[in-house]
């Protein structure tokens, strides 16, 4: 017999795990996730998240993500991200999560680039730990959710009438095939296939690779944003972020001569540019960030764990200025699907970081991932609830049961299918950025 489940969840961060929230208690819910429950990208958020501060806010907030995604944003879902802010925001406090607040119990807000006013929720430099957490501890609570870690989802079961199952690998890559009525993907980006990413190295677009092998479609797989600045080391492994909200609160970058170069506010493709310009005008593999303006107490409450982390690898972020480099960050192309999460495959949703309904455009405006992975996870399960009626039970026939590649050559197979599609859309961008994600091996 092999298991079925009402909704299959693939991916453990905020999308996956506010889309489980959001199901009703009698669904029968299956959440997988390749490592352990924790290592998903929205744990490493520091920023915050974006929140609409009231109507007269709405224009300038409109504005300030059309002009970061260079226009070309699909402006349905830029409204509903914007005006569904408060009401998610609201429903993070309810479950648990803590904002900054002030003595008089006032939610206190932030600005990162991109940003004309402060408009960000915080929690010190940790955000998406302390809204992923949270959700992970609600989740828990839970009897309808099972939660399996090290399973890896490595290709959909699907018919004439569209997806009905997953099939799973463990960590010695033994296949199962489990049944579901929905299926969600919230696997999110592919930092993992490059040299330097902030991403957890796991995370390699396995959602987008399936995607493909199945003939669903995909939009804006190049659009790539890459984060000006992350701590600049030669070790193996993620990049360090340094947030944006560090310029937001006053840091200047300096080049080689440690002369400032760049408003450091303008959005991240902007500062990213410039930084790259610098670096190959010195030829140097990085420029520096500097907080020297704010007291060392007020570095380390503000910003705790950037202040440790940099400590740790041998710079004090209060008395000197601190190397930076760009890396992989976010992925704003992705699974094409609507407002409400539907793909071009009946019954698959897709949400969060894999998924692509056009509300970042070209660049992603800082702290609007985290807001906008909730508002459409939100979406994606009130579809499935209309849904939900019409949908048959899933039955596996035996002739659907596929023979896959080992894990090493699928992975390698997967790998080089994203980076020709990005290099197929765009060989500049490949050149300057990706070159060496075919190259690691």
């Amino acid at each position: 017999m092999n298991e079925t489940y009402d909704v299959i969840i693939a991916g453990t961060g905020a999308a996956g795990l506010f889309t489980a929230l959001q199901l009703p208690g009698d669904y029968k819910v299956l959440m997988i996730t390749k490592d352990e429950l924790e290592k998903s990208d929205s744990y490493l958020a520091q920023g915050g998240i974006s929140c609409l501060l009231s109507e007269k806010d709405y224009d300038g907030y409109f504005e300030d993500t059309m002009k970061a995604g260079r226009q070309e944003n699909n402006t349905e879902s830029v409204r509903i991200m914007i005006q569904s802010s408060r009401q998610i925001i609201d429903e993070l406090i309810a479950y648990g999560v803590e904002f900054e607040r002030d003595e008089d119990g006032k939610l206190l807000y932030t600005r990162e680039g991109g940003h004309s006013r402060y408009r960000i929720l915080y929690h010190q430099d940790v955000t998406g730990k302390e809204i992923t957490s949270t959700l992970i501890e609600r989740v828990k609570e839970r009897e309808n959710i099972t939660i399996r870690t090290f399973t890896t989802m490595i290709d959909l079961i699907a018919d004439e009438a569209g997806c009905k199952g997953v099939v799973v690998a463990d960590r010695e890559d033994h296949k199962e095939w489990i049944l579901a009525k929905s299926v969600v993907m919230a696997t999110g980006g592919i930092g993992g296939l490059f040299v330097h990413s902030t991403n957890f190295r796991h995370i390699t677009g396995d959602g987008l690779a399936i995607a493909m092998r199945n003939g669903i479609e995909l939009e804006n797989l190049h659009y790539i944003q890459i984060h000006p600045t992350t701590l600049y080391s030669q070790k193996e492994g993620r990049r360090f972020l340094i947030s944006e909200s560090v310029r937001g609160e006053g840091a200047v970058l300096l080049n080689e001569k440690k002369q400032r170069f760049v408003n450091e506010l303008l959005p991240r493709d902007v500062v990213t540019a410039a930084i790259k310009d610098e670096m190959d005008k010195y030829g140097s593999d990085f420029v520096y960030l500097s907080i020297k303006h704010m007291a060392k107490e007020e570095i380390a409450h503000r910003f705790p764990n950037i202040y440790k982390k940099c400590l740790e690898e041998g710079y004090d972020l209060a008395a000197e200025p601190i190397p930076v480099t760009p890396a992989q960050h976010y992925l704003m192309g992705g699974i094409r699907t609507s407002v409400n999460g539907e793909t071009s495959m009946p019954r698959l949703y897709a949400v969060g970081e894999v998924a692509c309904n056009g509300v970042h455009g070209a660049n992603r405006l800082a702290s609007n991932s985290l807001l906008e992975s909730l508002v459409f996870a939100k979406r994606a399960v009130q579809m499935i609830q209309k849904q939900w009626a019409c949908i048959p039970a899933p039955v596996l026939l035996e002739e659907e049961k596929k023979q896959y590649l080992p894990n090493r050559e699928r992975k390698e197979a997967d790998r080089k299918r994203i980076l020709d599609e990005i290099k197929r859309k765009d060989g500049t961008f490949y050149a300057k950025w990706c070159d060496n994600a075919a190259k690691r091996g």
